[in-house]
């Protein structure tokens, strides 16, 4: 499937995986590459599932970044084809690009690699794509980014 464009804006991000609702999560402690990625049930405060999706440049068909909406430093990164928050500059963020799958989108890395919530509270895993529910995933947008 070719890439879909993604309005640059702030969203909260749900994984299609059975029980309540989850949503793409930064956990609160780092360790190793950062803090672990994982899906968690919807939180009170956004601060850790609120993201900014923009492209990284603007031309269509750009890939896109993903980082925390209420800390912008902290980007995702993908260290040993495991979904990370780290604050390092963006040029050593990762890159997304969107498809169109049944139910939702499907989120691929640089290498084609998918997003996988295997189950609430698991760190997101990247994997070979495959027509699978739980690499299919919601996206909610909360607000258009406030850009001077």
């Amino acid at each position: 499937m070719p890439p879909i464009p993604v309005k640059p804006g702030i969203y909260k991000i749900h994984a299609h995986i059975i029980g309540p609702t989850s949503l793409l999560t930064a956990t609160e402690y780092a360790v190793k590459h950062g803090a672990p990625v994982i899906t968690d049930r919807l939180n009170p405060l956004p601060i850790e599932q609120e993201w900014i999706v923009r492209p990284v440049e603007p031309v269509p068909g750009a890939p896109y970044t993903i980082h925390l909406a209420q800390h912008e430093a902290a980007g995702l990164v993908i260290p040993e084809d495991k979904l990370w928050v780290n604050s390092v500059p963006p040029a050593e963020w990762a890159k997304f690009t969107f498809e169109r799958v049944i139910g939702g989108v499907k989120i691929l890395s640089e290498k084609g690699l998918a997003l996988r919530a295997g189950h609430r509270g698991a760190q997101i895993e990247l994997v070979a794509p495959k027509p699978e529910f739980q690499e299919t995933w919601t996206l909610e947008f909360v607000s258009p980014l406030n850009e001077e």
